[in-house]
């Protein structure tokens, strides 16, 4: 790993520990911001997965998006399946941006302009998770071998036929 990495990922997942952390402490808050955004998302997750035991309670979903950006936090600061937890945390972003950060319904100016920064900031650490959930550290990615290997079996299959083909021709040569 480079030393890139090495700081970059922790850097990265900082801010999802101290998030989770503090959106544990304070649950019952941040399910009083979350509310609107649970009660349009529940539903639609009820819907596309049926069998999947999704709580109703906003209190519940705070406290496990805290848990999951924490886990994911961890892992992608100390490496493990830095991928998986990255896009972990990006998904884990998306509702805690909308739910947290709505800076077009304040009336404030000045509460506008906060909301307004973190929403921004909470998106750039969504690019920054984008990056991080496609980085092979250099490695070629499932998508690249699989293209590779397509284009050396087409190449070989062309060998091949022009093998047999010469091959045909010199075997008729000494047939004839």
């Amino acid at each position: 790993m480079t030393i890139s990495r090495l700081l970059a990922r922790p850097m990265l997942a900082s801010m999802f520990v101290v998030g989770g952390v503090n959106a544990l402490r304070n649950s019952e808050a941040h399910a009083a911001r979350a509310e609107p955004v649970a009660e349009r998302l529940t539903p639609l997750a009820r819907k596309a997965l049926p069998q999947a035991p999704i709580p109703t309670e906003t209190v519940t979903l705070v406290r496990i998006n805290a848990a999951a950006q924490i886990g994911a936090a961890a892992m992608l600061a100390t490496g493990r399946l830095p991928r998986l937890s990255a896009t972990l945390l990006a998904a884990s972003l998306v509702p805690t941006t909308a739910a947290g950060h709505r800076f077009w319904e304040e009336e404030d100016p000045e509460q506008r302009r906060n909301q307004k920064i973190h929403f921004f900031k909470n998106v750039s650490m969504l690019g920054g998770l984008m990056l991080a959930a496609v980085d092979t550290e250099g490695k070629p990615g499932m998508a690249w071998r699989a293209r590779r290997a397509a284009k050396d079996a087409r190449r070989e299959a062309r060998h091949l036929a022009t093998s047999a083909r010469r091959e045909a021709k010199l075997a008729a040569a000494q047939i004839g």
